[in-house]
């Protein structure tokens, strides 16, 4: 039997970030992920300048195109607005992947090929059934279907029509230094500048057809990526919103998609991982898990609000169509929404 002080249940960026942040904390920890690295998933790719804030925080730097603020694109109307504290990332997520990895790697933290889809716990510790590992303190950060919070019940039921992502990259120039976002009848095309002749383009949508059937709906986006410049095959996830009844089960605590998430609309996903991990970690270090929780709750608020105000808009046929228009009619509104994002 394997004890350490920390299993974290994932090596996505909100695991190994949790990693990270723990080994320099003292823990002693140990990181379960049975995919090869570097791990690539469904991702608009695009880090909010919180994100590189948190990032270099950690004293990582990942490669990539400097991103200065948001368009949003709907037929002939567009609106924009810049950050305004300091630029974002355009990153692809295996150099992300590649740069975390890495530092948890040289911190000293193993990464075990290791599928954990159940636990035991007790008051003293959580185990994995068949793996040797007891641990004082279990973070599950196994994505949007973790099977962690499922075995232990803590699923929420979702009563909104699912949205899922898809993702292509092309090896075109980048045309603006924005993230833009066409907003179509039923779904958002995000193009994301990722190098000097790469972008990436994730869809996001409620509606089940292919990649390129969906794409053929924003007709002035797709004038821009011919077939024969697309480079990656098409990679998909979702439905995208999960709910968890907690963050704190016990000795088992969520971080990252596995703690309950909205939408990509906004972008915020590495963000919201990068941070709950810090706050995961300085609770843990602190001595109080609980209060982990409520300080997940307050730094997601302002994303949970907005991106659940813009994914229901968007699926009231009346408004969906006045989103950009709105955003045009009221450009500080826009750019106070943006800022927000930064």
């Amino acid at each position: 039997m394997r004890r350490t002080d920390l299993l974290v249940v994932g090596g996505g960026p909100a695991g190994l970030a949790t990693a990270l942040h723990a080994a320099r904390a003292g823990l002693d920890t140990v990181v379960a992920e049975p995919r090869p690295a570097p791990v690539d998933k469904a991702c608009g790719e695009g880090l909010m300048p919180g994100a590189v804030r948190a990032l270099t925080a950690l004293g990582l730097h990942a490669p990539g195109h400097p991103l200065t603020g948001i368009r949003y694109v709907q037929g002939p109307r567009r609106v924009e607005a810049a950050f305004r504290r300091g630029e974002g990332l355009g990153v692809r997520r295996t150099d992300l992947h590649t740069v975390l990895h890495r530092a948890v790697l040289d911190a000293g933290v193993p990464v075990l090929p290791l599928r954990v889809d159940g636990v035991r716990q007790d008051a003293d510790g959580v185990g994995v059934p068949g793996a040797g590992l007891r641990a004082r303190w279990l973070v599950a950060a196994d994505g949007l279907h973790s099977p962690v919070r499922r075995s232990l019940g803590l699923d929420r039921p979702t009563r909104t029509p699912p949205r899922y992502g898809l993702r292509r990259h092309y090896a075109v120039p980048p045309w603006t230094s924005h993230v833009e976002v066409y907003w179509g009848p039923d779904a958002e095309a995000y193009v994301t500048p990722l190098g000097p002749r790469l972008v990436g383009v994730a869809l996001l949508t409620s509606r089940r057809a292919p990649y390129d059937t969906q794409l053929a709906g924003f007709p002035e986006l797709a004038a821009r990526l011919p077939p024969r410049t697309a480079v990656t095959p098409v990679r998909g996830a979702g439905p995208l919103r999960r709910r968890s009844r907690v963050r704190v089960h016990g000795r088992v605590l969520f971080v990252g998609d596995a703690a309950g998430y909205v939408d990509a609309l906004t972008g915020e996903g590495v963000c919201l991982a990068l941070t709950g991990a810090r706050a995961l970690v300085a609770n843990l270090r602190r001595g109080t898990p609980g209060r982990y929780d409520t300080d997940w709750a307050r730094a997601t608020r302002r994303y949970r609000v907005l991106t659940e105000l813009l994914v229901r808009t968007r699926q009231q046929p009346a408004l969906a169509p006045h989103i950009v228009p709105l955003a045009a009619r009221l450009p500080r509104l826009f750019a106070a929404a943006v800022d927000a994002l930064g």
